[in-house]
Parts: C-alpha cells; structure tokens; sequence
C-alpha cells in the first residue's frame, strides 16, 4: 500500500520546500497539497522543486475557476520539470464557494467536469503530437492551438488526472475517466467506500470498458494517533473539532446519512448560521468519533490501518507529527503500512 503526507494548507511559502524535504527522508510514498488560501499548483511546484523522489500530488485544485487551457499549461510544465512526478487531482468545490468567493458561474457539476477532463486530455494529445486541437464541449470549446503556443512534447506521459469527491456520481465519473480517486476526510469511512465509493467507480470503469482495479484509491481518512495514550487523547479532542466543522457542510454529510446521523449535520448546520462555531464539537460524540475515525498509537496504527482499509485502498493518507521529534517514530509506521 503507498502512504502519503499531506500538508497544511496554510504552511508560509517559504517552508514548503523544507517540508517537503522532511516527507521525503521519511520514506514517504509522495505528497498531497490542497487548495485553500494558497495556490495549489504553486504549492506543487516548490515540493516538486526541492524534492527528488517522491509524486507531488494536489488533493485538490478547484477545476471550475480556472481555464482548462491554463491547468494544462501548467500541469505540464510541472511532469516536464519533475521528469513526471506530478500528478493533478481536480475537485468541483460546492456552489457558493465558485460564485461567491471565486465570482465563477456555477453550472451542474459532474457534467462540467467531465468536458474538464476530456478537454485536458485533448490538449494534453496537441502539446505530445502537435496534432490540430478540436474539442467541442457543452461546457468547453477549443478550437485553436498554433505552433507558437504549443509547449510541445516532454519525456514523462502526460500526467496522470484524479477526482475528489463525495457522491456517488463523482465517483462513477472518476471509474470512467480518472486515473484515481481521492476520498474526503468526511467520507473515508470502510462503509462508505464499500457502499458508494467502490461500487460507483466499478460502475464507471464497466460503462467505460475499463478495468475498475487499474483505478487507484487513496483513502483521505484523518487519524487520532500519537507516539503515547496521552498523545491519543489530545489528537481525540482535535479530530473531534475538525470533524464537527467538516460536518456542518451539507455537501459532506453522507457518511452521517449511512450511519443514521443525518439530523446531527443539521445541528451543527444551525450552530453555524447562529455563529456558535465554538459550540460545534461537543454534537460529536464518543460514538461518532469511533464509528469514523481509526485510533490507536503509532504502533498499534499499522494493524489498524490494514483492518480498516487494507482490502479496499491501493494508497492512505498519514500526516507527518506535528513535532518533529516524532519523525522516527512515523517513519517506522509509514514503513510498516508501506508492507500491507
């Protein structure tokens, strides 16, 4: 199973490359950056930089605010500069963050998405063979490409493209279309990928003629983990506050729905509109937070992980400690859920 780090969001631009730098001696499979108050593709292309082994992938960069054309650009840029360590993960984002926060028009998101990737990989075929560029889209249209602006061919393939999501149709387009599928932290729970995630991708693979196990799925669960018992218990009363933000959106709530817990999204729903962000995490309780996310120490996190997903994921995220002098120990652990 290949083990991945993530990275805060938030982390200074000067830091990545350290941190970059880090993951990789820690014996880490690759890298997943995201889209929040950063640039995605900047955050890959400073990890990309200053690293020489590990893939460099964003989990996710929003699709829909930028031109097709543009990701291209740069996404293949980046395979050429990493000799193909870049991968690019694509997420549709919900409604009111693209119109109101990026002043994008919002349209029905899974059929967009699908023209986004057909449309990257039909660019992606003009930069390899300088063959004319022609796709005709509902939603995107690209007619033109001289010579001029075409970067031309690199030495890697073109690189390989993954969906996010949490419905079931993002899932089935991924079967279809995607080289892999990334799960949210809301939706990483065996339940949910055994009822929604894996049968809808097999579907896609099946009306596509793919094969459904050449599809890779990296499991974006969070973990309460830490090097002691007490260590456990404050990640406990992080997660438990993380989660209980994550579940105030009404796009993440499936996994509250299979487990008969659709009132609590709805709960802490209102406790935002009222402005009791504070109040959020005391709705999650013990029993939610060990129906959803896996717990144990760094040692016990292994046999965990392998019970939990060993069956379904062909890659998990594991975040790196927060304290440094933790690194051996999460290192002994990625070598160990590296062997499942």
């Amino acid at each position: 199973m290949k083990v991945y780090a993530g990275m805060d969001p938030t982390i200074p631009l000067r830091d990545v490359a350290t941190y970059a730098r880090r993951v990789e001696a820690m014996g880490y499979d690759g890298l997943q950056v995201a889209e929040t108050v950063h640039d995605g593709l900047a955050l890959a292309l400073l990890a990309l930089e200053h690293t020489e082994r590990i893939v460099v992938r964003t989990s996710v960069i929003l699709a829909f605010v930028r031109s097709p054309m543009l990701t291209a650009y740069t996404a293949w840029d980046l395979a050429a500069m990493s000799n193909g360590r870049f991968e690019l993960g694509l997420g549709t984002q919900i409604k009111q963050n693209i119109e109101g926060r990026y002043s994008v028009q919002w349209s029905e998101p899974v059929a967009r998405m699908r023209d986004y990737v057909d449309s990257l990989r039909a660019i992606f075929a003009t930069f390899a063979t300088g063959a004319p560029l022609r796709f005709d889209g509902d939603h995107y249209q690209f007619t033109r490409m001289q010579p001029y602006f075409n970067p031309g061919p690199i030495a890697p393939p073109p690189p390989p493209v993954w969906l996010g999501g949490v419905n079931p149709r993002i899932c089935r387009l991924a079967g279809e279309k995607a080289d892999g599928f990334i799960t949210h932290p809301t939706n990483s729970n065996p339940r949910y990928l055994a009822e929604i995630a894996l049968p809808n991708l097999k579907a896609g693979a099946k009306a596509a003629a793919r094969d459904a196990t050449a599809i890779e799925l990296v499991v974006g669960s969070p973990y309460i983990t830490g090097a002691t018992a007490a260590a456990v218990a404050v990640e406990r009363e992080h997660q438990r506050q993380m989660l209980a933000f994550l579940y105030s959106t009404p796009a993440y709530r499936r996994t509250l729905e299979l487990f008969g817990w659709a009132e609590l999204g709805e709960r802490l729903q209102r406790m935002t509109r009222e402005g009791r962000w504070d109040e959020l995490s005391t709705l999650v309780t013990d029993e939610i937070l060990d129906a959803l996310v896996p717990q144990g120490t760094y040692d016990e996190l292994p046999a965990i992980i392998d019970r939990w997903f060993g069956h379904i994921a062909t890659g998990v995220l594991i975040a790196p400690p927060r304290d440094p002098s933790d690194d051996a120990a999460v290192a002994a652990l990625v070598r160990a859920v590296r062997g499942i």
